[in-house]
């Protein structure tokens, strides 16, 4: 058992005017309407303070906490190795099926808290799908922190992952540029995928990966994959707007549909690490180059 977790939000103008259950229930979709009942039935949300019932109406301001009692979290790999460390930089390696960070049912089990045991100050510079392993960049202080999230804006810092795809392509490489955005699914409420041009939203964001094959594999092939852009999902879903999702892929299907049956984003199943990672170190501005060996099952045969 964790030791629990309070969830706290401020209301806003879309929130305001709605009952909390209502509220509730449709911000996190996780938990029926039913679930959420009975949780504030047992005084575990607040309002401003206050113990909250179901048809309490919010208003702009206030102050909305669930006190989630301690919960047994799923079992992960609750381990990583130490891939480079200073006094400004840690970089390790994740294990496949550990979340990077805490989200549903993941408090503990996570990258964040098994790596904050040994080091408090370490706070992530990007994070990694649950099914995704390889490197992952903290920083130690605040100062490395500030400049490596602005190399991380800027497009300075070079990100290579490797991934087993479906099919193979008819060319040796390949750059895909589609758009990603939040768009409505059926079960999963709004996720990331490719942003369609009529989503009419504006909140698409430019995507770019270029990926090169290394190897044939019968029905699939060994691809490599460097992303000047970062978006939640990008190689995922890159991947299947090329018409290769990756083997395993829960959510995503060819052409950059989503699966009607879709497991969450996060569900392991399909093969996607994160190599290699180049930057400039934040203090002395040397160049740097990490690199996290991939597993056996995405590594040419000459590796």
């Amino acid at each position: 058992m964790n030791a629990g977790f309070d969830y706290r939000e401020q209301v806003g103008p879309q929130a305001s005017g709605r009952t909390v259950i209502d509220h509730l229930a449709a911000r996190h979709r996780h938990s029926t309407i039913d679930t959420w009942r009975r949780r504030i039935d047992a005084g575990e949300v607040l309002v401003g303070g206050e113990r909250a019932t179901a048809t309490d109406i919010l208003r702009p301001g206030a102050w909305l906490l669930w006190r989630r009692p301690p919960w047994e979290e799923p079992p992960v790999p609750l381990v990583f190795a130490v891939l480079y460390r200073d006094g400004d930089l840690l970089a390790v390696a994740k294990p496949r099926g550990l979340p990077s960070v805490p989200s549903g049912g993941f408090l503990e089990h996570t990258l964040l808290h098994v790596v904050r045991r040994h080091h408090p100050e370490a706070t992530p510079m990007h994070r990694l799908g649950r099914g995704t392993s390889g490197l992952v960049l903290f920083a130690l202080t605040p100062a490395a922190r500030r400049i490596v999230s602005s190399a991380w804006r800027d497009g300075t810092v070079a990100k290579t992952y490797r991934a087993l795809i479906s099919g193979v392509p008819d060319r040796p490489a390949f750059t895909v540029d589609a758009p990603i955005g939040r768009i409505d699914h059926p079960r999963l409420g709004r996720i990331w995928a490719a942003a369609p041009p009529s989503d009419g939203r504006g909140a698409e964001k430019q995507s770019l990966s270029h990926v090169r094959v290394l190897e044939a594999r019968d029905s699939a092939a060994l691809v490599e994959v460097t992303i000047p852009t970062g978006r939640p999902h990008q190689i995922r879903i890159h991947m299947a707007v090329a018409g290769h999702p990756l083997v395993g892929d829960p959510v995503y299907a060819a052409g950059g549909a989503l699966r009607a049956d879709a497991g969450l984003p996060g569900d392991p199943g399909y093969r996607l690490h994160a190599h290699r990672l180049s930057l400039a170190h934040p203090v002395t501005g040397a160049r740097m180059d990490l690199e996290c060996a991939p597993p056996r099952i995405l590594r040419t045969p000459d590796e």
